[in-house]
């Protein structure tokens, strides 16, 4: 009995490395290390807000009063008369940032898919490391402390920002096929854990200092990797003279290679001839519009599931070295350092549940699972002890189950969605599909921020977690049509191979 073409595919890892030459090394490196400099970037504000909100507020324990003569002109130009007030503007910051990074999102996206990646990545990077710089260290060395320009200065960050995630998952979606897909954008994706670690490693180091030179360290760093994506980077394989995806010999393969694995292969083939594209007789591909993009199959699901995880995952981000130094009274570096498991946590469980979805060629499953186990997770970190190692330990559980499945929609899947067969033979939709997924996650981010803000100063931090399992559970009710088709296609495909034997 004759297989579908789906049960026929090539092994994911030898595809991968048979079409894997040392210009795909080149272009996997250049892109983890440039978002991973902006997530280093973002990383540090959230690592120095005791530190910002210990010098925009007047207090007899502040360290830095006695360098700040006389004493009155401290307390007559304070931003804030109690640290409550200022950690409740830190997050506005935070909210101010993700909803202006998230709008950027969806114009970076149709920009990026219009314009050259390399010039829009090495653009934002370089432009964003100088506002970094102004809002943190030249405003310090200044003594200029102004509620205002600080917003107006995040709100530009977030816009500059939003250029790197679209630009990135763009460059590795030309470079490489659904051959592995999960498990090279798996681990790829840990990009941004990689970048929280640098950020935080950074912080840690010169903290002593004080926090502006944190700033400047992230910034300086960031700056010279713009420089060095803007020389270096090749955007698609056709600029060296490779073959672009679809374009193999053995087309059959790299067709299948570039079907999305939340498609439904029962389609008739009168469906999969048809394209969202319009002919084009110089077989130049045209990027797609905003609207024809959220019409995908897939995309306005995954959108909403990622808003809600998004803004878990990145409450994490921005305030779980807070968290520490708050609930249990530890050091800020020590908080700083401790924060890096939830990553190390996020790096492991994106590349292993990657790999997973290879070898099942479903993605939906992998994360309900994974989310079912997350919300038990939260559940258990919400009642850590007062101890480093354990909470450690937990803190890792956690960053498994809720950062893997958040990169693998963020990298994996939107991949996945951006080259649909409905957008065959065009590369330019993987921006803005990109686009239109991270940017409604931040959206979800950004109103999640100031909700845990506000959460944790009425209610505490106990049910901030509570907050945090509703929105993994939410997560999960929003993708549940997909991980109901594809279990169906996984049975139905596992008749087939045993009526085959």
């Amino acid at each position: 009995m004759a297989l579908p073409g789906s049960l026929w595919r090539q092994p994911a890892n030898r595809g991968l490395v048979s079409h894997c030459t040392h210009h795909h090394i080149v272009v996997f490196l250049l892109t983890f290390f440039s978002y991973s400099l902006l997530h280093a970037s973002r990383k540090t504000f959230s690592n120095v807000k005791v530190s910002i909100s210990s010098q925009w507020t007047p207090s007899c324990l502040n360290s830095t009063a006695p360098e700040l003569r006389p004493y009155e002109v401290w307390n007559s130009s304070h931003l804030f008369p109690n640290a409550e007030e200022a950690t409740l503007f830190l997050g506005t910051l935070d909210t101010i940032f993700l909803f202006s990074y998230a709008m950027g999102l969806f114009v970076s996206g149709i920009v990026g898919d219009r314009l050259n990646l390399r010039w829009v990545l090495s653009f934002g990077m370089c432009s964003s490391a100088l506002v970094v710089f102004f809002f943190g260290t030249l405003t310090e060395w200044l003594h200029f402390y102004n509620k205002w320009f600080y917003c107006c200065l995040w709100v530009v960050n977030g816009l500059l920002q939003s250029t790197g995630w679209p630009c990135v998952v763009a460059v590795m979606g030309n470079w490489f096929g659904k051959a592995g897909r999960g498990f090279v954008f798996g681990l790829w994706s840990a990009c941004a854990s990689v970048g929280n670690i640098l950020g935080a490693f950074l912080a840690s180091c010169v903290l002593k200092y004080g926090y502006e030179y944190a700033f400047l360290v992230t910034a300086s760093v960031q700056f010279a990797g713009g420089v060095i994506v803007f020389f270096g980077l090749l955007t698609s394989p056709k600029e060296v003279g490779l073959p672009e995806l679809g374009a193999d010999e053995d087309g059959s393969v790299e067709e299948d290679a570039n079907r999305p694995l939340m498609g439904n292969d029962d389609a008739d083939d009168d469906d999969r001839n048809y394209s969202i594209q319009a002919t084009d007789t110089d077989n130049q591909p045209k990027a797609i519009g905003f609207f024809q993009a959220c019409c995908l199959p897939g995309v306005v699901l995954y959108s909403l599931a990622y808003a809600c995880l998004k803004l878990v995952n990145y409450s994490f981000f921005f305030w779980l070295p807070f968290y520490l130094s708050n609930n249990f009274g530890w050091k800020e570096a020590e908080a700083d350092q401790l924060s890096i498991w939830y990553d190390v946590g996020g790096i492991i469980g994106g590349t292993i549940q990657g790999l997973i979805s290879d070898v099942l060629q479903k993605r939906a499953p992998v994360l309900a699972i994974s989310l079912l186990f997350a919300v038990g997770s939260l559940f258990g970190y919400s009642r850590s002890p007062n101890s480093k190692p354990i909470n450690g330990v937990i803190m890792a559980i956690t960053g498994f189950f809720i950062g893997g499945p958040s990169n693998m929609i963020s990298s994996a899947i939107s991949a996945d969605l951006g080259r649909q067969d409905l957008v065959k033979g065009s590369s330019e939709a993987l921006a803005t599909v990109t686009g239109i997924v991270d940017g409604t996650g931040s959206i979800g981010a950004a109103v999640g921020q100031y909700l845990v803000s506000l959460i944790q100063e009425n209610l505490g931090w106990m049910w901030v977690f509570y907050f945090f399992i509703l929105m993994t559970s939410s997560t999960i009710l929003f993708i549940s049509p997909l991980i109901v088709r594809e279990i169906k296609l996984l049975l139905h495909e596992r008749r087939l191979r045993m009526l085959a034997e």
